[in-house]
């Protein structure tokens, strides 16, 4: 579903993304983790057209994003944190939306049922409290039904419930095909949610495969501490 090939980034003389070459298929939901500076955040904005690498080629469904926009209908990005009109409601908002992509018909508005959104509905955007803000984040995420989700820290300042909420729909979009691209510093959530994990440090990939075999190489049953084990070993060799 999307395919990146040798993709590079410099920001000055700071190379981010370093010959990236990774393929992400449907059906798969994957981590994408990395320490702070890893390029990761820098892969998430390419695939979405919010930065432009310096060389190298993104590809969705087969097709070049390179001066085609309309790939990006098919991707549905929840921010870690969301920007909104300060004095918009809430169901203005989703209207706005709405009208944006109005030739959208198969709308997908659990989210919004099971949040309760649609109870708040004339509640003003800078009333909101930042897990309020995370629910219409996730809601409008899986609004037109992507075939992609990208999904920037999902489930930070969610209380358990609304947590449980999101963890269900995107299991139960999973097993529809869907791509899930997933990142979290809450390693407990991605090893529910993803099954495979591709972590990246200093503009490289370093690992890219399931999660069972990141243990199993590592011997450990939690996922935090098998990526804890692979940067330690990181900075061993980097060292000697």
């Amino acid at each position: 579903m999307i395919t990146i090939s040798n993709l590079n980034k410099q920001f000055g003389k700071l190379r981010v993304l370093n010959s990236i070459s990774v393929q992400f298929n449907s059906g798969i939901s994957y981590a994408v983790i990395g320490p702070n500076g890893s390029g990761k955040t820098t892969m998430i904005k390419c695939i979405l057209g919010m930065v432009v690498p310096d060389r190298g080629e993104i590809k969705v469904g087969g097709e070049s994003i390179a001066q085609n926009s309309g790939y990006r209908k098919k991707i549905g990005y929840m921010p870690q944190i969301g920007r909104y009109p300060e004095q918009m409601k809430i169901g203005q908002v989703f209207d706005m939306i709405r009208d944006l992509r109005h030739d959208e018909k198969n709308l997908d508005e659990d989210l919004i049922r099971e949040f309760k959104l649609d109870k708040l509905k004339d509640k003003r955007m800078h009333t909101l409290s930042g897990g309020t803000r995370q629910k219409v984040s996730a809601s409008l995420a899986f609004l037109f039904n992507p075939p992609i989700l990208i999904l920037d820290e999902p489930t930070a300042g969610l209380d358990p419930v609304s947590v449980e909420i999101l963890k269900t729909k995107i299991h139960s979009e999973k097993n529809r095909n869907k791509l899930f691209l997933i990142t979290s510093h809450i390693m407990s959530d991605l090893d529910e949610l993803a099954s495979h994990l591709v972590y990246l440090e200093e503009g490289k990939i370093l690992f890219n495969d399931t999660i069972d075999l990141l243990k199993e190489e590592t011997g450990e049953r939690k996922l935090g501490r098998a990526v804890a084990t692979i940067m330690q070993r990181n900075l061993k060799a980097e060292t000697l």
